[in-house]
């Protein structure tokens, strides 16, 4: 009887070190680093001119490196400056004539229109006497009625002439009226709007890298014509670095976002990059066939992003790499 307890004792105790073990293997391995594979992604931009014309100079090549806004090529602008040029002169005409009708009319302006007024108003005292003294003479047989009907009709058109100059004389007493104004200052905004667009057309001549970088490809020559937004370059982005791994269901848990982990590669041995998690993805995948895992290529993984937090050159787009972290790593705030 002795002999079967110590044989039940010994084979409860191997099942709670199986539990263990079991358990310790589903949290990663206890103290045993994490390792995750992926590959390099570094982002790339397609820079191109947002206007069209003849490329006056191009400044660099395929491999170059490039700093934020470093020019990279320049089309030619004489014919916008031109432009420019012109919405300037029309900008000019359109101030000066709102500067005119805002000063009002001249003394000058309003004392010929007075004078004007009583010029044709002698005029009408005139023909006015020449129809009395006509009149007088109606049914004496002396003048023809056809003649007093001309001093009338000359009579008229004195009169009609006087309230033109007297409506004259009003509007320049009355000034410019306000709409008159307000169309005017409407006008130079117009203009200065165009200048503007203009204005904004020759800066977008000059092609600028938006931020760090290396040109992976040139596609334009000095002297070709291109279209607004066609591709001229494309440039890699010295930073952000990334880098794309895929964690198993078990090891989930390990991958917290702010998590730093070691990144090596086989093309710089013996040299570690500091990283930190930066996603996981909520979704499960199948693990892409590129990238070399322990576990099976068909296991359902989750894509994590890591973050390189010091690059150098020698990290290229879609370069293998491998992240290792402690089961026990923590994340860490920024």
């Amino acid at each position: 009887m002795p002999g079967e307890r110590r044989v039940v004792v010994v084979a409860l105790g191997l099942v709670v070190a199986v539990a263990i073990a079991a358990w310790l293997l589903t949290r990663g391995g206890g103290d045993k680093p994490l390792t995750l594979y992926g590959n390099i992604d570094i982002r790339e931009v397609d820079l191109s001119f947002r206007v069209e014309g003849k490329v006056a100079d191009v400044l660099v090549d395929e491999g170059d490196a490039v700093r934020a806004g470093q020019v990279v090529a320049m089309l030619d602008a004489e014919p916008l400056r031109t432009d420019l040029a012109e919405a300037e002169a029309t900008i000019a005409a359109q101030r000066s004539q709102l500067d005119l009708l805002r000063a009002g009319n001249r003394r000058e302006d309003i004392a010929q229109a007075a004078a004007a007024v009583a010029e044709r108003r002698a005029a009408l005292a005139n023909t006015q006497g020449d129809v009395d003294r006509l009149s007088s003479l109606r049914g004496t047989g002396a003048i023809a009625d056809r003649r007093i009907e001309d001093a009338i009709n000359q009579r008229d058109e004195a009169a009609a002439r006087l309230h033109a100059a007297e409506q004259a004389l009003a509007e320049q007493r009355a000034g410019t009226r306000p709409q008159e104004i307000a169309q005017a200052a409407s006008n130079v905004d117009r203009a200065r709007a165009a200048a503007d667009r203009i204005r904004l057309r020759v800066n977008d001549t000059v092609l600028r890298a938006p931020s760090d970088g290396t040109i992976l490809t040139r596609a334009v020559e000095k002297g070709a014509n291109v279209a607004a937004g066609s591709t001229a370059f494309t440039e890699a982005l010295a930073r952000p670095v990334w880098a794309r791994v895929f964690v198993d269901a078990p090891n989930l848990g390990l991958v917290a976002p702010g998590t730093i982990v070691r990144i090596t590669t086989d093309a710089a041995p013996g040299k570690n990059y500091r990283g930190r998690i930066g996603y996981v993805s909520p979704t499960a995948e199948f693990t892409p066939k590129s990238v070399e895992t322990e576990a099976l290529r068909t296991a359902l993984v989750y894509r994590a992003r890591v973050v390189v937090l010091d690059p150098d050159a020698r990290l290229r787009q879609g370069m293998p790499i491998t992240v290792t972290l402690a089961s026990g790593a923590r994340a860490v705030e920024d």
